[in-house]
């Protein structure tokens, strides 16, 4: 049995910019994804705190250092600017390794850069 697991995030990442027009995706930090072991072109959900909404996206990787995180195609109407979102990216991992699978958080400040990156326990007391 596989169980869908969170694999890596990125929490509390500040919308930059939107794009309506562009063909669709979210644009993340080059910097931002590799802290998060997201690969480009990866299916993410994506959470948007500020308004609750959710989506699931593919990402693009955006110039590294560049803070850029931008909803684009029809993510765009689900978000603007200074919202808060979380990215998140999940793994289908067998049951026998779930319960000590140990997923990659990134906590970014208010300018999209990582200031913490660890290795966390899902898990609770059971």
């Amino acid at each position: 049995m596989l169980l869908t697991m969170l694999r890596g995030k990125i929490h509390r990442a500040t919308v930059r910019e939107t794009n309506l027009n562009y063909v669709g995706s979210i644009t993340i930090d080059e910097a931002l994804l590799e802290a998060a072991d997201i690969l480009p072109g990866e299916k993410v959900q994506v959470v948007n705190i500020n308004n609750g909404a959710r989506l699931e996206t593919y990402t693009i990787a955006g110039p590294r250092e560049s803070g850029i995180v931008a909803l684009n195609g029809a993510a765009a109407r689900l978000g603007e600017p200074g919202d808060k979102i979380i990215i998140i990216a999940y793994a289908l991992v067998p049951y026998q390794e779930a319960r000590g699978f140990r997923p990659r958080i990134v906590v970014v400040d208010e300018n999209n850069r990582a200031v913490e990156v660890k290795r966390e326990e899902v898990w609770g007391p059971c």
